[in-house]
């Protein structure tokens, strides 16, 4: 309790200092998250196609990834990438190893979400006339959104709660001002609890906005 009587005269500091934290491990998860994202649609969308070289390929890069630890990969990008010249910011780093990383585990929820869809729907657009392209934006990837939503939902939140690792290479987010602040005060119960607060107050407007699209995707089905 000692430690909350301490805080009270700086806990508007405090607070300034991890908002500010919080902003950046939104702007990191929102970054993360359409990059690995754009990386699971496409290349789930690629594993639909019958050339066997390019699923070798998408299949190599998701082992590659998947089997790596996101730390090892934030790591190897901020530090290993300035040994050959090409120093990143931490901020890009953390988006970049998120969106990575989070891309090979989306490529699988995408692959599983469009091979849900009855091969038979995909061959009768081809015979109303569609093409490829235009028979998964509007017949398969529809359909798959049920499948893929609550898994990507759920890699939303904890993608969320992953960017405290991006601390490890200095990306200025909650976790790193929460460290620098109990580093500076000694305040670590109260500096920790606000972080924990915040974390949760970030991660319910998440868990609502998926349990609403669920239920929009979910209306029609059959």
């Amino acid at each position: 309790m000692s430690e909350w009587v301490r805080a009270l005269p700086i806990l508007p500091e405090i607070l300034s200092i991890l908002m500010w934290g919080a902003l950046m491990t939104v702007q990191v998860t929102i970054g993360g998250f359409i990059l690995a994202t754009m990386i699971g649609l496409g290349l789930g969308l690629l594993q639909t196609f019958p050339s066997r070289i390019v699923r070798a390929l998408i299949a190599a890069y998701v082992e590659f990834f998947r089997g790596i630890p996101v730390l090892t990969q934030l790591f190897v990008l901020y530090f290993g990438f300035a040994q050959i010249g090409f120093k990143l910011d931490a901020i890009t780093v953390a988006i970049l190893g998120f969106g990575l990383n989070g891309g090979a585990y989306l490529t699988e929820v995408f692959r599983a979400g469009f091979q849900s869809v009855h091969a038979g729907q995909l061959e009768a657009a081809y015979m109303i006339g569609m093409t490829r392209i235009r028979a998964m934006r509007y017949v398969v990837l529809p359909q798959a959104m049920r499948v893929v939503l609550p898994p990507l939902a759920n890699f939303s939140v904890g993608l969320l709660k992953d960017t405290a690792l991006a601390s490890a290479v200095a990306a200025p987010e909650l976790s790193f001002y929460a460290r620098n602040l109990v580093t500076r005060t000694y305040l670590s119960g109260p500096i920790y609890a606000l972080t924990a607060l915040i974390y949760v107050a970030l991660s319910l407007p998440l868990a609502h906005l998926a349990r609403r699209l669920e239920v929009r995707f979910a209306r029609g089905r059959a």
